[in-house]
């Protein structure tokens, strides 16, 4: 079932960002994700904190960029959450946060969205690494990424 599919009323999508850049590319798409439910799985930080006024937000492990404990943490607040909340599309720019959140995602059979990070121009992601063998799209914001991500897609910038 792609979103395309699925009625407004029964998409529910669960925004997986770290703090900071990645978390400001994903609030970016709000005229998107504003229209459908949704909640976000994030730091427990200022920016977040004050991005995310109203908003349904889960608190990972963090730090989590190459912390292989919090990573382990996260694999089970992921199968915890997407359990609880059974979203139809998990979304992320990454970081460290998104693998284990795909990986779970993946098993319960949701669909997968993973936009490469914009900072990332000469080389990707190793968020991007993990989670693209998975992914059902990969986008990245420069035409300069495409080479890193077999069947990746170019669909413009978030900055």
């Amino acid at each position: 079932m792609g979103i395309h599919s699925c009625t407004m009323s029964t998409i529910k999508i669960c925004i997986v960002t770290s703090p900071g850049g990645h978390l400001f590319q994903m609030y970016r798409l709000k005229p998107w994700w504003g229209k459908y439910t949704h909640f976000w799985v994030t730091a427990s930080s200022e920016d977040a904190a004050s991005l995310l006024v109203g908003e349904k937000v889960y608190h990972g492990y963090f730090p989590e960029s190459r912390n292989p404990w919090n990573a382990f943490h996260n694999i089970f607040l992921a199968w915890k959450v997407l359990r609880r909340e059974k979203p139809t599309l998990l979304i992320s720019c990454g970081a460290g946060i998104a693998p284990p959140f795909f990986y779970v995602g993946k098993i319960l059979g949701i669909k997968l969205i993973f936009i490469e990070p914009y900072d990332f121009v000469c080389y990707s992601s190793l968020s991007g690494k993990l989670v693209a063998p998975i992914v059902d799209e990969l986008l990245v914001q420069h035409k300069e990424q495409l080479p890193f991500f077999r069947n990746a897609k170019y669909k413009g910038s978030l900055l």
